[in-house]
């Protein structure tokens, strides 16, 4: 069962673990070790830092950071001060970072200079100005003129009293903006989904209720926290259940598996890929992974023998997967534990509590269940609307409260979800959600390029990759590793297609709109 008495707030639930879970650690990595009073402690210094530096209640804060204990810190402390958390992609190139700083009026920046060789300071400079932001703040790495270190900037704190930041604390409520969580679309340019402190609280203790998260677990963070995956699941969950959180940077198997060992981890969700890379590992065998007991994954299609290797070979006694997206707070449909590996192989699980889940036909109107149509959530999770957005927003949630996924799914008589395509052509490589439309803006950028469509296509390791369909502009000379090395210089790495096709024309319907289905047929045929 969920608990009816948690805080409605994200700084209330940190509170509620400070006094509820003395003696659990909260917060571990290789420099530090917290437990949950030392961890609200130190939230309540970026607070009261971010009063002092000006930063006023509805704000926002963006966070440009692998995950760290700084990054947990930081995100805790913006909340604490009453703003408003921008989580930007640690794969963003600089002018994707630019356009969503600037398109949600970010007011200060956390960020790294050190992070796998990128300094993202000096990415951010080679873009567009951003005026709204006045302040950034460097939480590790050489730190550049203009910026703040982090002990620096936290020195602030000694500036303000903490009644000040206890009145910021106690002036939220449930309804109060938390994130601005961007999530691209059918237009190709990113939108704001605006969530609330009570719909994460409410949506998150329901989550780890389901997947049996409790106090004490030790809780492996691989998935980032600038996803609500990493930031809701990972941050939020182990403070309601006071599990502890060890943030890890970079996916490598053989780093995961030692950590597992050194810190004695119980809970490691991530993608199917985590886990597959650890059961195809050749020297799995040599780490004692016997403390791992909780999984949840999802994000790509999973096969039922996976399953079944994770419960068999590594043992855990719970392995769950689920549906969501950043319009709904993440979440909107989970298996249960006790369900068959198939139900959870194959399907989403059903709706969580207090959430509706339908699959719809294109007047709105329930299809019978194991016919398919267009999924549509509605409750208390779906979030406020796409931040200054008013059109987007009316597209996306109807006049009755449904939000359009614009995912194409069929609903078995138990009210079991089967995610079977995507209206909005969505793929994900490797769990990061690839927006063909957003691609194809930034492919069309090339001085070479004249038309460009994008589809993904299946691929063993990352579950689904890019594939670029290309017509180049009369006289112009490109081939498809130049424009491989072009994307990796101007987009995400997942973003970046790993296979080019220079066309003469692309196939198009009487409307004159690509047939990406065409498109697909000619590279998974």
């Amino acid at each position: 069962m969920t608990d009816a008495t948690l805080p409605t707030t994200i700084p209330g639930v940190l509170d509620r673990a400070a006094r509820e879970f003395t003696g659990v650690e909260a917060l571990v990595d290789e420099r530090s070790r917290l437990g949950f009073g030392e961890l609200r402690d130190a939230a309540r210094q970026v607070a009261g830092a971010l009063v002092a530096t000006g930063v006023e209640k509805g704000d926002r804060v963006a966070i440009w950071a692998p995950n760290t204990t700084e990054w947990v810190v930081a995100a805790l402390g913006v909340y604490c001060a009453g703003a408003v958390i921008v989580p930007l992609n640690t794969r963003f190139k600089g002018r994707e970072a630019a356009y969503v700083l600037d398109r949600a009026g970010a007011r200060l920046l956390f960020t790294v200079t050190d992070f796998l060789d990128t300094d993202y300071v000096a990415l951010l400079a080679g873009a567009d100005p951003v005026p709204s932001l006045g302040t950034t703040v460097v939480l590790r790495g050489t730190v550049p003129a203009g910026a703040l270190g982090w002990d620096e900037f936290l020195a602030r704190a000694g500036d303000v009293p903490a009644a000040e930041v206890d009145a910021r604390v106690g002036a939220l409520g449930g309804d109060d903006l938390s994130d601005v969580m961007f999530t691209s679309g059918t237009t190709g340019l990113p939108k704001g989904a605006m969530l609330t402190h009570g719909a994460s609280v409410r949506a998150y203790d329901a989550w780890s209720t389901v997947v049996g998260l409790r106090r004490g677990d030790r809780y492996l963070c691989v998935n980032p926290f600038f996803h609500g995956f990493g930031l809701k699941a990972g941050i939020l969950a182990s403070l309601i259940k006071g599990a502890t959180i060890v943030p890890h940077g970079v996916f490598d198997v053989d780093a995961v598996m030692r950590r597992v060992v050194e810190e004695r981890i119980t809970m490691l969700p991530g993608p199917p890929t985590v886990y597959q890379s650890i059961l195809d590992h050749p020297r799995a065998s040599e780490f004692d992974l016997s403390t791992l007991r909780l999984g949840v994954t999802g994000a790509a299609s999973v096969p039922v023998e996976l399953i079944r290797r994770i419960r068999s070979e590594l043992r855990f006694d719970t392995i769950v997967t689920g549906y969501g997206l950043t319009e709904a707070t993440g979440i909107a449909t989970m298996c249960r534990h006790d369900d068959d590996p198939e139900i959870i192989a194959t399907t989403a699980g059903r709706a969580i509590p207090g959430v509706e889940v339908l699959v719809v036909d294109d007047e709105g109107k329930e299809v019978p269940r194991g016919e398919p149509g267009e999924v549509v959530v509605r409750g208390y999770n779906v979030m406020r609307g796409y931040l200054d957005d008013p059109e987007a927003t009316a597209e996306a949630i109807d006049a009755q409260g449904w939000l359009h996924t614009g995912d194409i799914g069929v609903m078995d008589d138990a009210g079991n979800l089967r995610i079977t395509d995507r209206k909005k052509d969505m793929f994900i490589v490797g769990g990061f959600n690839a927006y063909p439309a957003e691609i194809e803006n930034i492919i069309s950028a090339h001085p070479a390029v004249s038309q460009v469509a994008v589809v993904g296509i299946p691929d063993r390791r990352m579950g689904e990759v890019g594939c670029a369909f290309v017509v180049l502009r009369p006289g112009k000379q490109l081939d498809a590793d130049g424009l491989i090395a072009w994307c990796r210089e101007n987009m995400a790495n997942y973003k970046v297609p790993r296979r080019v096709e220079i066309v003469d024309a692309l196939p198009v319907n009487a409307a004159g709109k690509v047939v990406k289905y065409e498109l697909r047929a000619r590279v998974t045929t």
